[in-house]
């Protein structure tokens, strides 16, 4: 019987190594797996490259990795905002690395990822800083600069509810990044507010189909 709830996300987060890559999920706080992601501090892996839109949003979530030391490279397409602080603060003191990515292009090298893309040609960043070393064309007049995909090793994400195979449902704009993620990464850990009976969920609902997801759990049951 497929059966990805799990009680234990302990035992699940600690197959996490030093050096891992982790996308996550959120648009600021909205769809941000701040309960996975705290969890994720006790168990403690190291020199960690997140893959995130933002460098987190107010005191919780991904804000706290930071705080713990746990993070050594970023890769996000806003590192700064009124309620991002302490991000810019290691940054600045050189404790962590930067790579600034368009958001456009940022949803498109995931995409590229969860695709089996060996690369895309977008025009966002042409004749730019952010294109500066790149490969760029012409391609029928306009100026394109090739990127490559963004994989993961794992990715934290946020959905409403899930049945037992990890069929997930999203609700509103906690939906952002997600998809795309959960189809970009070697294995998907996802937050949900809500486990329902298999079958339940409408198939016309369901956004992010269970083939793409390893783990689930629920909020109540991350310690």
């Amino acid at each position: 019987m497929i059966n990805k709830i799990t009680s234990d996300i302990e035992s699940v987060l600690r197959t996490i190594p030093d050096g891992a890559t982790i996308m996550t999920s959120g648009f600021g706080t909205t769809g941000q797996p701040e309960a996975l992601l705290e969890a994720l501090i006790d168990i403690a892996p190291r020199e960690l490259t997140i893959i995130n839109n933002n460098a987190s949003s107010g005191p919780n979530g991904l804000t706290k990795l930071f705080t713990a030391g746990l993070v050594k490279k970023l890769v996000c397409s806003f590192p700064k905002s009124v309620s991002s602080t302490v991000f810019p603060d290691l940054y600045r003191a050189g404790k962590i690395e930067l790579e600034l990515v368009p958001q456009g292009n940022l949803a498109c090298r995931i995409q590229a990822a969860g695709a089996g893309l060996g690369a895309v040609f977008t025009p966002t960043a042409y004749g730019t800083k952010i294109a500066e070393g790149k490969e760029t064309r012409t391609i029928n007049g306009k100026n394109y600069v090739l990127e490559y995909p963004l994989h993961a090793d794992f990715a934290f994400i946020y959905a409403d509810k899930a049945d037992r195979w990890g069929n997930l449902i999203y609700r509103k704009a906690a939906r952002n990044f997600g998809p795309i993620m959960a189809k970009a990464a070697t294995t998907t850990i996802v937050q949900v507010n809500d486990v329902v009976e298999l079958g339940s969920l409408d198939p016309e609902c369901i956004i992010t189909p269970g083939i793409f997801v390893q783990h689930v759990v629920k909020v109540g049951d991350i310690k």
